[in-house]
């Protein structure tokens, strides 16, 4: 199949479509706002949410007939190799393709540049590798041959800010692609994932001491270990277990921290105020990073760290976190999401949030522009179309939670009334990925073994499903269907200790919290000489953040903190806090702009 294909027997399907149409067959359409069949109440299915159909073009034009790879070179990805179990079903079902996953190592994107070849699908984590891939010549034009409004026509319907916005960002006014976790509307915000989860068995039993701050944290850590100082496997236990390989510019804990407490987002060198735009640089005394580099140093120091934090991957950690190993994460995903199976329900066991009274986290506002990684098409591509309607798909209601959830009818669907609801296989699947699918079932294997790959989402989690008849969201959290009864007899006191609430959303939103609202913003490209000064300082603040972090008593700390310090200054940290905090302006002259047009 080869890029320029012929259209007119695409134009004469349209036509004999249109014509059965207007015959009384059964039909679906998708208006200008995105309304499918489904979500106006009628029995007919979503072409976009189906695939059957995109736009003026049919899928029968475009699937090939003899199975084809697809290269899809993601910079998120953490898999390297063949799409594998229930999703490479789907693609294959649905496209006929499969999809080779190249993930971004070690100078891959460089070699892949140098080739002129990127891929077919291209991912892309870091805006400024798009924006080099677009100047080069490397990316296709989503609206050469008509591709977008053919086979993407989901997409041009009803992501238009996210496609103008891309647009937006080129001097020859083309589109190259599309942001990521998107929204319907910029005035929603995001679920809370800087949720503070504890366990709350242990809280209970302890009589629910009162928690204003840190200090109050380290003390409650304390008096749980002391009731609680083993896991199931009979291993010792621990506040909280680190892991370093999502560390980015800073140890990704320690600033996430910070993020948490004071609702100051990850920037540059440092952390950005969403509410006034001052830049805090990591290294500035009595900094918010520094702070909570001491807070972990402490409980190291109480034995409340997990030795291995400094070595540990994130699946190491997470298995601790499923075997009672910890009592806190102040993220959902670690924590709450991962603790709180069938079998922990069952013994009264269950982590829920405590937000300490002083703390502010932050929860990001929803953006119809669309985050800053993008979904592409490599120039070189010979199936553009097929690409096109692969990604058209993904977003997609059905798509999209296809993607969570896995395949629908099986784990997951919409009841009578229109309310999504996972089924019983979903609900077990979405606790634990380990789970499989049954004997006799259309897909094998575990959900973990064929979750998608290419990591990386269109719609953002907590904007409005489309497909919805009752206006839910894509986040299961927060179906009517997963509410219900309390879980135990720990959620029933979690639920009454604080107010009555029954989500985490509505007990987050009860205290104080920071909203980072969303904009056009987009990073400055940095220079080659600013680069690796860049790259010098922030493997300086990694590596010695690590030493502090394990610093055997505050004097040692103090010395690391120093030591870092000092010889970031040598390497070029005030290039770097400079250059970052003229980005800080920037950003926030983009959010007050686009919150002044939401309103």
């Amino acid at each position: 199949m080869k890029r320029n294909i012929k259209r007119l027997s695409a134009m004469l399907l349209s036509a004999v479509l249109s014509v059965s149409a207007f015959g009384g067959c059964s039909s679906s359409t998708i208006d200008v706002n995105g309304s499918s069949g489904a979500a106006n109440g009628t029995e007919a299915e979503n072409p976009g949410s189906s695939g059957a159909s995109q736009g003026s073009g049919s899928l029968d034009d475009i699937i090939p007939k003899d199975t084809v790879t697809l290269t899809v070179f993601s910079e998120r990805a953490n898999y390297s190799g063949e799409q594998i179990g229930w999703f490479a079903q789907i693609m294959k079902e649905k496209f006929n393709v499969v999809l080779n996953i190249v993930p971004n190592g070690s100078g891959v994107f460089e070699t892949r540049m140098e080739s002129g070849n990127l891929g077919d699908i291209v991912v892309f984590g870091r805006e400024s590798d798009f924006i080099k891939a677009k100047d080069a010549g490397y990316l296709f034009d989503w609206e050469e041959d008509d591709i977008l409004s053919t086979y993407g026509s989901y997409i041009e319907q009803n992501a238009k800010a996210v496609l103008e916005k891309n647009r937006s960002m080129s001097d020859d006014g083309k589109i190259y692609g599309m942001g990521y976790t998107f929204a319907t509307s910029s005035k929603d915000k995001q679920s809370f994932f800087y949720t503070w989860d504890i366990r709350w068995d242990l809280y209970e039993e302890l009589g629910h001491p009162e928690v204003k701050n840190l200090d109050d944290m380290l003390e409650l850590f304390k008096d749980m270990k002391e009731i609680c100082p083993t896991d199931e496997a009979g291993n010792p236990t621990y506040a909280v277990s680190l892991w370093p390989d999502w560390d980015g510019d800073m140890v990704m804990y320690v600033k996430s921290t910070a993020t948490a407490y004071y609702g100051y987002d990850e920037f540059g060198v440092g952390l950005y105020d969403p509410e006034t735009g001052k830049f805090y640089g990591a290294l500035d005394e009595g900094s918010p990073y520094l702070e909570m580099l001491q807070f972990y140093n402490k409980l190291y120091q109480n034995d409340l760290l997990d030795p291995d934090s400094m070595t540990a991957t994130y699946d190491t950690m997470i298995e601790k976190v499923k075997k009672s190993g910890t009592f806190y994460s102040i993220f959902n995903y670690a924590g709450s999401l991962a603790y709180n199976t069938n079998d922990h329900m069952d013994q009264n066991k269950i982590m829920r949030s405590l937000t300490p009274e002083e703390a502010s986290p932050i929860v990001y506002g929803l953006n119809v522009y669309g985050g800053n990684n993008y979904f592409a098409i490599g120039a070189k591509t010979e199936y553009p179309e097929l690409c096109m309607a692969i990604l058209n798909y993904l977003s997609t209601p059905e798509g999209r939670m296809t993607s969570d959830y896995g395949p629908k009818g099986i784990t997951w669907d919409y009841d009578e009334e229109g309310y999504a609801y996972l089924t019983e296989l979903g609900q077990k699947m979405v606790s634990d990925n380990t789970v499989s699918f049954p004997e006799g079932s259309a897909y094998s294997g575990t959900k973990k073994d064929g979750e998608c790959q290419i990591n990386c989402l269109t719609w953002a989690s907590d904007s409005i499903n489309l497909d919805s008849k009752v206006g839910e969201t894509y986040n299961w959290q927060s179906w009517r269907s997963t509410m219900g009864e309390p879980k135990n007899a720990a959620d029933k006191d979690w639920r009454e200790f604080n107010g009555g609430v029954t989500t985490v959303n509505e007990y987050m939103e009860k205290g104080k919290y920071t909203v980072a609202p969303g904009s056009t913003y987009v990073m400055s490209e940095q220079t080659d000489e600013l680069k690796t000064t860049w790259a010098q300082v922030t493997k300086c603040i990694r590596e010695y953040s690590w030493k502090a972090i394990y610093a055997k008593d505050d004097a040692e700390f103090e010395k690391c903190v120093s030591g870092m310090k000092g010889l970031a200054k040598q390497y070029g940290y005030q290039k770097c806090w400079d250059w970052t905090n003229e980005e800080a302006a920037k950003r926030k002259a983009a959010e007050d702009e686009a919150q002044a047009l939401a309103e």
